[in-house]
């Protein structure tokens, strides 16, 4: 028996990336995983890249409506979540000076408020001992230049998870949050080649340590160890 057997887990952004790791090695441990994503043909090809113990449902976590059909389709389905793994985020970059409320909008109604609202209500499905798992990155406590926005909504998911560990000790939720480095991802290569000044950003990336996310080796956070009650 897998060391998740019988437990339903949700990977938001879990059509590429450390979200499709991730949900990958949930499955293999015997979890039931709901995976989200915003486009249909990755989605569909992220489900049948994870083979068993997967549902694949549509929707962006910045859009309340659709995170209330997500829950909605987990209830009606399964009818409790043992894990939440709260990772869709996205990653764009511009200089102070040059950052734009469009720019700031677009990081911080997914980073931050899709997230918050993600957890929220999942709760009601959480059984007391469940594990809940934040998406945070390394830039959360470095100063990068151009990552400041991005950088702050990092910041306020780490906060978050220090704050709802407080609010949830009486169920005996745990919250933790990982803050992976730069890791070679679809999302980061696009990032990094979407405009020609991005010839910095890319110098900077390439001189740190990078590692290539595939369904056995996920990044080594807390969710490879969140013990779950039986």
């Amino acid at each position: 028996m897998g060391k998740l057997e019988g437990k339903i887990a949700l990977v938001t952004g879990g059509n590429s990336g450390i979200g499709l790791a991730t949900a990958k090695r949930f499955a293999s441990e015997g979890a039931h995983v709901f995976i989200t994503g915003r486009r249909d043909g990755e989605l569909a090809a992220a489900v049948n890249e994870i083979g068993k113990n997967v549902t694949g449902v549509q929707g962006d976590v910045a859009k309340l409506g659709d995170l209330d059909r997500l829950f909605s389709q987990i209830k009606r389905e399964m009818g409790r979540l043992d894990v939440v793994f709260a990772n869709a985020g996205t990653a764009k970059y511009a200089s102070l000076g040059e950052i734009t409320e469009e720019l700031y909008d677009s990081i911080f109604d997914i980073n931050v408020k899709g997230l918050l609202f993600t957890v929220q209500k999942a709760l009601p499905l959480l059984p007391d001992g469940a594990s809940i798992i934040l998406n945070a990155s390394i830039v959360a406590s470095k100063g990068l230049p151009s990552w400041s926005v991005y950088s702050a909504s990092k910041a306020a998911v780490r906060s978050f998870a220090r704050t709802w560990t407080t609010d949830l000790k009486h169920r005996r939720i745990r919250v933790n949050a990982i803050s992976p480095g730069f890791i070679d991802t679809p999302g980061l290569r696009e990032l990094l080649t979407s405009t020609e000044t991005d010839q910095k950003a890319r110098a900077m990336v390439k001189s740190m340590p990078s590692r290539q996310v595939t369904a056995t080796q996920t990044p080594r956070p807390a969710f490879l160890k969140i013990h779950i009650t039986r």
